[in-house]
């Protein structure tokens, strides 16, 4: 039985789970939740949970720089060919969205997709993205989380000590929008819906816009 701890468990988060995320989160539902997600973005974007650059395909031309932050050396060599063929500078940044090596009030826009539910100090790493973030500016996010339905919360908190041991510390059951909005962010879009092709479990989703 592997544990977070356990030295095979560290061979496993960096070297196995980066592969089989960029693999996962690249079906047609989840490609269609980013194209959504990242339309109306523009400027300087700091992404938040950069990866394997799975983003990078769906900016629009109103962007003229990608910041990426991510924990995962892998899913950095993983991204080469996209931030290759990318037609804006990427630049990719420390490891921890918790300490941003950033200027306060510096980017125009930050996106998170898919990646609140694994920051292990969502709250930290909230506080930094509204540093960063210039007056006005928007926070662009497509995330799964806690159901509204309480028999699907009720499996999700049941599952979720799983879900953390495979899937590198995912949550199932994180309240995305009151994160949002306690890390002081204002609301300003929001939508659930089910991922399609996901179990109603591990697909609640949450997009929205927040100033």
């Amino acid at each position: 039985c592997l544990t977070p701890e356990s030295p095979d468990m560290g061979f496993y988060d960096d070297h196995i789970l980066p592969y089989f995320i960029n693999c996962a989160m690249s079906t047609k539902a989840i490609r269609d939740e980013r194209r959504r997600c990242l339309e109306p973005v523009g400027g300087v974007v700091l992404e938040i949970g950069f990866g394997s650059g799975l983003n990078l395909p769906f900016y629009p031309s109103a962007v003229t720089k990608v910041i990426g932050v991510d924990p995962s050396h892998t899913a950095a060599r993983l991204a080469r060919k996209r931030i290759t063929a990318a037609t804006f500078p990427v630049e990719l940044i420390g490891l921890s969205a918790e300490t941003l090596p950033i200027a306060d009030r510096s980017v125009d826009t930050i996106v998170s997709t898919f990646t609140l539910c694994t920051i292990p100090d969502p709250a930290s790493a909230l506080r930094e993205m509204r540093r960063v973030l210039k007056p006005g500016g928007q926070l662009h996010f497509v995330e799964h989380g806690r159901a509204d339905d309480p028999g699907v919360a009720r499996w999700q908190q049941r599952l979720n000590g799983l879900q953390q041991t495979l899937f590198g510390g995912c949550n199932l059951n994180r309240p995305i929008s009151s994160l949002v909005e306690r890390g002081r962010f204002e609301i300003e879009r929001l939508e659930h819906d089910y991922l399609k092709g996901a179990p109603k479990f591990a697909g609640f989703l949450y997009r929205g816009v927040a100033r």
